[in-house]
């Protein structure tokens, strides 16, 4: 098993930032594909981006890239999302997830953790 805790949620304004971050523990989180999702009110979880075991390779939905950055600390079983320009669209509960495989799928990934609020006022 493994247990992930996201944190880091909350109001922004639109145009500015949030880094949320995702705590591991249980069952090796270092060989684990992390993946972040997003849920809004009324529609289907959607991916945001994933980043290899390793952090050597990331990969991100369209509507994010550029925006958004997928880091990890594998020494502090952690994987960050940082958002930067935030738009009311992207208003949401955000997931991190862990897997085996790079996958953009919500079957892709195994584990997942409660999610967090975040909210971009215009």
């Amino acid at each position: 098993q493994m247990q992930l805790v996201e944190s880091g949620g909350g109001l922004v304004q639109a145009g500015g930032s949030l880094r949320l971050s995702c705590a591991a523990s249980g069952r090796t989180f270092i060989r684990a594909v992390l993946g972040w999702f997003r849920q809004a009110p009324g529609k289907e979880r959607e991916f945001v981006g994933y980043i290899s075991w390793s952090g050597g390779r990331t990969y991100y939905a369209d509507s994010v890239r550029g925006r958004f950055t997928i880091s990890r600390d594998n020494a502090k079983n952690t994987v960050y999302l940082q958002m930067n320009t935030l738009k009311p669209e992207d208003t949401a509960v955000y997931y991190c997830a862990a897997g085996g495989q790079l996958r953009v799928d919500v079957e892709g990934y195994t584990y997942w953790g409660q999610g967090t609020q975040v909210t971009v006022s215009s």
